[in-house]
């Protein structure tokens, strides 16, 4: 099992220990790049072309890329090589119906083992959120990855590594992809950032039944908010 680390890079939070390596390196400017959409989902993966692009030799490359396959961003289809994942609906439902389980569970151990200052650190969190984006206006709500992502953060203060490991290191950044390119906007973007609100609050008072039927309910919104931009993202392209 990989270890958590708080150190980013390029604003993303390593799941390895330090040093970093020439894979460690390529791995986060790629995954960053497919999150982003900057390598666009269903795009064939060319080893040539990436070698070039980020300066690595074929070696941590193809590392990378193995791990890249480990937390589902490139799927290998025999005879046909490698493409980055696709963003489908299907995929959505089966992502999703993964993390209302396990990250309401994860909201049910917070409110159990999260010590109170790291609770404040939360909260000073969600300020810095409202204050720093257009959460007031309903204009946006983007969350930098790792430990400035409220999500990622419970994930962490539910202190059981196993949890961590498959949410943090093995589904993160498939989550990521779908909340970065399927973004909320309008007036999810508020009822967002109060749900948030409300999932600290709960757990802050330790009460850990309602944590996770609030996170459950927020995750469900979230991924009837990605079905639409799917929807629509769909018929701009019929």
């Amino acid at each position: 099992m990989s270890t958590i680390a708080s150190t980013s890079v390029n604003g993303y939070a390593p799941t390895w220990r330090l040093p970093i390596t020439s894979s460690d390196r390529v791995l986060f400017e790629i995954q960053r790049a497919i999150v982003e959409g900057e390598i666009p989902a269903g795009s064939k993966i060319s080893e040539p072309e990436l070698a070039r692009r980020f300066s690595v030799s074929r070696a941590p490359l193809r590392e990378a890329l193995a791990r890249l396959e480990r937390c589902h961003l490139i799927e290998r289809t025999p005879n046909a090589g490698a493409r980055v994942v696709t963003l489908s609906h299907e995929g959505l439902i089966s992502l999703y119906q993964l993390r209302e389980e396990l990250e309401g569970l994860a909201c049910r151990l917070a409110a159990e083992h999260m010590p109170h200052d790291e609770i404040e650190e939360m909260q000073a969190l969600l300020n810095r959120h409202l204050e720093t984006q257009r959460v007031r206006e309903g204009e946006s709500y983007y969350q930098e990855a790792g430990d400035l992502d409220f999500h990622y953060r419970i994930i962490l203060g539910s202190k059981n590594p196993y949890l961590i490991n498959i949410l943090c290191d093995e589904l993160y950044f498939l989550v990521r992809m779908y909340r970065v390119q399927m973004g909320m906007n309008g007036p999810r973007v508020s009822r967002a950032f109060d749900e948030h609100k409300a999932i600290l609050q709960a757990i802050a008072n330790r009460d850990g039944e309602l944590a996770d039927l609030l996170m459950r309910r927020h995750i469900g919104a979230s991924r009837r908010n990605v079905e639409i931009q799917l929807q629509n993202t769909r018929k701009e392209h019929d």
